[in-house]
């Protein structure tokens, strides 16, 4: 439960450069420093790059080729078809540039900053983390709910019926599930921890 809790309050959809989209900026690189620069990004964030297909794409390379503006030692695949969404999986700096031609060296390249855990959010406790995979890929947003992997799987159970036991007596039918109830609680349980986000 705090697992899916955790997954709602942190997941931010930042859709990069805005309503410009992933596009060669007409200022250079400072364009998408500024618009980094004012946001937040976190581990569950995801990034979505707008671009038409084979007009631009996407490469997460480690800090010496966004530099270069190469695609020498990428991590990852580099993504031709636009829109795509990456979901930030890994804390640290992330680096993300065009290959088509010179639109790195025009400015089409981001740089992000990505902390483990919101502000204010304690960092969970356990062993110290593996080094960081690449980030992944995934369809543009659907009208699903985040929530819905974490929402309870019915299972079957018996119906209620009272039965006679060879005594003539009648046996109460078994209680009715608790689910409701958990269900009520963990309900109750989320929605004040979002009310505490906003106020």
């Amino acid at each position: 439960m705090a697992v899916c809790m955790h997954y709602v309050a942190a997941q931010t959809v930042h859709v990069v450069g805005d309503a410009s989209g992933w596009t060669v900026p007409q200022n250079g690189a400072a364009f998408y420093q500024t618009w980094a620069a004012n946001k937040k990004f976190v581990v569950g964030d995801i990034l979505t790059f707008n671009f038409r297909t084979n007009a631009h794409d996407v490469l997460q390379v480690p800090k010496e080729s966004y530099d270069k503006c190469s695609s020498d030692n990428p991590i990852g695949q580099t993504i031709t078809t636009g829109p795509t969404n990456i979901t930030i999986d890994s804390s640290g700096n992330l680096f993300f540039i065009c290959t088509v031609g010179d639109h790195c060296q025009g400015g089409q390249k981001l740089s992000i900053a990505v902390s483990s855990s919101p502000p204010g959010a304690s960092p969970p406790s356990g062993n110290t983390p593996a080094p960081p995979p690449p980030a992944t890929t995934t369809a543009p947003p659907t009208a699903t709910s985040p929530t819905d992997a974490c929402a309870p799987t019915p299972s079957s159970s018996p119906s209620p019926s009272s039965s006679t036991p060879g005594d003539g007596s009648s046996v109460p039918p078994p209680p009715g599930s608790s689910s409701s109830a958990i269900l009520a609680g963990v309900s109750l349980s989320f929605i004040s921890i979002v009310m505490g986000f906003f106020f």
